[in-house]
């Protein structure tokens, strides 16, 4: 379900930031604009706390906010995007930003750059992803890179003691057998992460493959694939890892994570989503990075977490601009919307941040700060399709998860079935 402000605030008792003000009188709002963007209960708190404050500065422009999960929003994404009813901004991940360019529902922003939205400021090199054949196409709007969250007090408790910048692949099964036992049972050591594309992404970078080569075509291999699935398979057979019922729910909300739940004490998400993750949690998160092969090379990747972007469908367009300038220039807004979305790619967003940082904010920053040197490239841009991939992964994967299919036949499987969905999406 779409999730509008005004649902929002009655689910939520008016949590929002800066829900307290008043409202700008109808009669000043003469244009109107929409913003979509895939959230969770923090960043919603804050994206609509953001409309509140940019309406209170510009009482001549409406704003309607529209939140959903990560799944429902490429449905939803795709349904509006053929019947050209898109909003106006909408936001990008780095995944899915070439596919809609090629798609023809963005429009290029290099023309509004200095007259309409000001990124004078950014760190050099800030804008570089959000290009598409030499044009940008999306706003950069916080840096991230990919985590294992942790609940501190079952790792303490099971005597657990690990190099969060350095853990291997067999220090992490060691903890997640220590976790199980101290715990009885009552908490397994991790969430099964078979059917998370994003974090088998980091393992087949290990071996030097990108999911996608430059020319769009599938890079990683059957056999990278396949150990991937059989890593996971044989923690799942240990019973050190949550069991196929759990793991075979895709896109669940993170509410329903075992992390949250106490069922188990790591998963998979992005940097910024920690603190979402420690507001639905008594126990303190930490934050550790994706444990690597001995021996093999970094595969994490610093990424610009998501991007604003124009729709093709976008009328009002200097009212647009003034929301997506007003997100990145002003310090005021930068500290209402937090981190969630990623640490500001510029100096003076991170200034405007640091003391106001909660202490799981500070978290990742000091996460983000430790990473550094220890991560790889960024990876090349993924082509049209990636969403089919995508569901293929985790369509095959819940065959090996349930057993109906061994870890090296599955990969062979979406080997086959992701290279014919990528020459498809070349047609």
């Amino acid at each position: 379900m779409v999730v509008s402000r005004r649902t929002f605030l009655m689910v939520s008792g008016g949590l929002a930031l800066g829900a307290g003000l008043p409202a700008a009188p109808a009669w000043a709002q003469q244009k109107s604009i929409r913003h979509f963007w895939w959230g969770n209960p923090e960043r919603d708190r804050r994206t609509f706390a953001y409309i509140d404050w940019f309406q209170q500065a510009h009482p001549d422009i409406a704003v309607s906010g529209e939140t959903i999960g990560w799944g429902d929003y490429w449905a939803k994404m795709a349904t509006q995007t053929a019947g050209r009813n898109m909003a106006d901004i909408v936001q990008m991940p780095y995944i899915y930003l070439h596919e809609y360019v090629q798609r023809g529902a963005l429009v290029p922003l290099d023309d509004y750059l200095g007259s309409g939205i000001d990124v004078s400021f950014y760190d050099e090199g800030a804008l570089d992803s959000g290009m598409v054949d030499g044009m940008l196409y999306g706003i950069n709007i916080g840096a991230t890179s990919q985590v294992i969250p942790y609940n501190q007090r079952v790792f303490d408790e099971a005597g657990v003691a690990f190099d969060r910048f350095g853990w291997t692949t067999d220090t992490f099964a060691d903890a997640c057998q220590k976790i199980t036992d101290a715990t009885e049972g009552a908490v397994t050591g991790s969430e099964d992460l078979s059917l998370y594309i994003e974090n088998f992404e980091v393992w087949g970078r290990e071996n030097g493959h990108d999911l996608y080569s430059k020319d769009g075509e599938l890079q990683v291999t059957a056999e990278d694939v396949g150990s991937y699935w059989r890593f996971w398979t044989d923690l799942r057979k240990a019973g050190i890892i949550e069991g196929p019922d759990a793991t075979v729910r895709v896109d669940k909300p993170m509410s329903d994570l075992g992390i949250v739940s106490g069922t188990t004490a790591t998963t998979f998400r992005y940097a910024n989503q920690a603190v979402a993750v420690q507001s639905l949690m008594q126990d303190p998160v930490g934050l550790a990075m994706v444990p690597r092969r001995a021996g093999m090379a970094y595969g994490q990747y610093i990424l610009p977490s998501m991007y604003l972007s124009i729709s093709r469908d976008a009328e009002n367009i200097d009212a647009v601009l003034a929301y997506i300038n007003d997100w990145v220039s002003s310090p005021d807004a930068i500290r209402v919307l937090g981190i969630d979305r990623g640490i500001p790619p510029s100096a003076m967003g991170r200034d405007a941040l640091m003391p106001v940082l909660s202490d799981t904010e500070a978290k990742v920053v000091d996460y983000y700060a430790g990473i550094q040197g220890k991560v790889g490239p960024v990876p090349n841009p993924a082509p049209k399709g990636v969403g089919e991939v995508r569901d293929s992964f985790m369509r095959t994967g819940t065959d090996v998860v349930l057993g109906y299919v061994s870890p090296e036949d599955g990969a062979a499987r979406f080997v086959e079935d992701a290279a014919a969905i990528l020459e498809r999406a070349r047609m």
